[in-house]
């Protein structure tokens, strides 16, 4: 047992001694690439090695998660993993190639994100109660636009829809860049997504705030309120973005990622480019963020279910 333990313990005291590949399996420009590319930067100075980011889009996010969970466990390809990577898309695709709870091993949740519903400026309501009441006036006229099928916006919105009792169209996009890109255009009119890809465009005046999922209102959009506040806790909750590893990973390199992840998520400097997108730090641990990508799990399945959501 002891010689069969060696290769592990060996790569693991030599890790990390070459460049590591960060997979964010979204477009560029959307929350999981900003917060991923802010991450990597101090991760990669803690860790001694260059963290490079590289984007594999498509299948809701399960492109670029299915190639982490099939490559080497070595530490040195992992995954900024997600709400949508770890719960939405294996609740709503029975064709997954991979399995959440299987191929992965978790090793820290980077951040919370308030997730927010966004209008253009020509939708005619100056706030949440006036955009409801519109939607009601005019069901199914409107069009809400996501990141994509069974992502986290797409998701968000069936709930905002289920509680408001209210009717619009889905518009999925493969990402929330070419989504956002959409909405500033007019060519749709809403937008649910994660505050830090829209939030230059709210505070430009180009994207009219509505509400926030979060647990509390937002020190920068004072007199926005929170989905809870209006009576709707179900859509309250914010998305998180973290760090997950390919199983049979050896604990001693997850320990060693887990370390740095939390120095490179409280680091001043990250804390202060974090704050600047609207993104709390975590860095909670492995067995938690395994305990979250359950909880956040089942009750997408249960949205998937009740809503006949489909991704194949």
């Amino acid at each position: 047992m002891a010689l069969a333990l060696l290769p592990a313990v060996v790569l693991a005291q030599s890790y990390p001694n070459k460049p590591i590949k960060l997979i964010v399996p979204f477009p560029p420009a959307g929350t999981t690439d900003i917060v991923g590319r802010i991450i990597a930067d101090q991760l990669g100075k803690e860790l001694g090695q260059t963290v490079i980011i590289e984007n594999r889009a498509g299948g809701g996010g399960s492109i670029g998660a299915d190639v982490v969970a099939k490559s080497a466990p070595d530490g040195y390809t992992l995954l900024v993993a997600s709400v949508s990577t770890m719960a939405v898309n294996p609740a709503a695709n029975p064709r997954i190639p991979y399995n959440n709870f299987t191929d992965f091993i978790p090793v820290a949740n980077f951040v919370t994100v308030p997730n927010i519903l966004v209008v253009h400026p020509s939708v005619p309501a100056k706030d949440i109660k006036e955009f409801i009441a519109l939607l009601k006036k005019n069901p199914g006229k409107y069009s809400f636009a996501s990141s994509g099928t069974a992502g986290i916006g797409h998701m968000m919105g069936e709930l905002f829809l289920s509680a408001s009792g209210t009717e619009m169209v889905h518009i999925p996009y493969k990402g929330a860049g070419p989504a956002i890109t959409d909405v500033l255009g007019g060519q749709v009119p809403v937008l649910f997504d994660n505050l830090p890809s829209s939030k230059s465009h709210i505070d430009s005046g180009k994207f009219r705030l509505l509400a926030v999922a979060a647990p509390k209102r937002l020190a920068a959009y004072p007199n926005v309120p929170t989905f809870a506040e209006i009576g709707m806790k179900e859509v309250n909750d914010p998305a998180w973005y973290g760090l997950v590893a390919p199983a049979k990973t050896p604990k001693e390199i997850i320990d060693k990622l887990y370390a740095a992840s939390v120095k490179a998520v409280n680091s001043p400097v990250t804390k202060e480019k974090l704050a600047q997108q609207g993104a709390d730090p975590l860095a909670n641990s492995p067995a938690e963020v395994a305990a979250q990508i359950k909880i956040e799990y089942d009750k997408m399945k249960v949205i998937v279910v009740n809503k006949g959501i489909k991704l194949d």
